[in-house]
């Protein structure tokens, strides 16, 4: 493995259609690569994001895809590593897939500098929520849930995925590090009030956990229907500092990682060693006072 590499992460706002959001991430990938971005990552639903009907209309399957293939182009060309943070899929005729579900995968994609896909990981954690201001989401009526942890290897270590609602369930990650991740990826399309409230604190907490760096490509503004983007695209080091915050508006930001920082911060707090297994609480009664 490598001792450092460059990371970067693309921040940006999607509209509702595929070709116009593939131009501005293709040129922000190659603005990355040029200032010498190893690994470059781009934010949850890339290709578009949509509402309702629209979006069920506007999805293709991978295959047929066009953001998708023209970011594996775009890994081609530049010679760089992509985490393509996710896309909005058609899964209809996968070997996983159930007879008569109508419901798409949200999906992640990794690519190597040769354009293959080493990796793919379905969201697992839907967002179902209703806010304060009165937002309200049921990402499960629109995507089918993912079953699987994925942990790939990089020519710099293990990378653990996920997508955005994921950070809330802290052992997930736990999972992922102790499969091996040395670095965590969180692309996002988080909302203005929770990323206000949480994003910062859940991304830092993650990595301090685990001692992993974490990458959380992020999308910024507003899109269709009135929906605002939080942005702050974060690198955060495994001891929970803050090595870039992309703050708002659209561009990149990149930081030197060296890898040997997550032995160090492993050392002198070796948590993922002490572990264990638990078993289930027991419930203890409040007893009935004494009459």
């Amino acid at each position: 493995m490598s001792e450092n590499f460059t990371a970067a992460c693309v921040q940006f706002t999607a509209g509702s259609d595929s070709e116009p959001n593939l131009r501005m991430v293709r040129d922000l990938v190659r603005r990355a690569r040029d200032v010498g971005a190893d690994l470059i990552m781009t934010p949850e639903a890339s290709n578009f994001v949509e509402s309702g009907r629209r979006r069920r209309e506007k999805a293709r399957r991978e295959a047929d895809d066009p953001f998708l293939t023209g970011m594996r182009s775009v890994a081609r060309e530049t010679g760089a590593w992509l985490l393509i943070g996710s896309l909005v899929i058609d899964p209809t005729g996968e070997p996983d897939a159930t007879a008569g579900e109508t419901r798409l995968a949200n999906r992640s994609f990794l690519v190597d500098p040769g354009g293959r896909i080493v990796a793919r990981y379905d969201k697992i954690h839907m967002f179902d929520i209703d806010l304060p201001g009165g937002e309200s989401y049921r990402e499960s009526n629109a995507y089918r849930p993912g079953g699987a942890t994925i942990v790939v290897d990089t020519p710099w270590g293990r990378l653990g995925m996920s997508v955005c609602y994921d950070v809330r369930f802290p052992h997930l990650y736990r999972a992922l590090a102790q499969a091996g991740a040395d670095f965590l990826v969180v692309p996002s399309v988080f909302t203005v009030p929770t990323g206000n409230a949480h994003w910062h604190l859940l991304l830092r907490a993650r990595a301090i956990e685990n001692g992993c760096f974490v990458f959380a490509p992020a999308q910024w503004g507003e899109h269709t229907a009135g929906r605002r983007s939080y942005g702050h695209s974060l690198i955060v080091d495994p001891w929970g500092e803050v090595l870039a915050d992309a703050d708002d508006g659209v561009g990149i930001i990149s930081a030197r990682i060296e890898v040997a920082r997550i032995a160090e911060v492993r050392r002198m707090v070796p948590s993922l060693q002490h572990d264990r297994r638990l078993t289930e609480p027991e419930l203890v009664e409040r007893p009935l006072a004494a009459e």
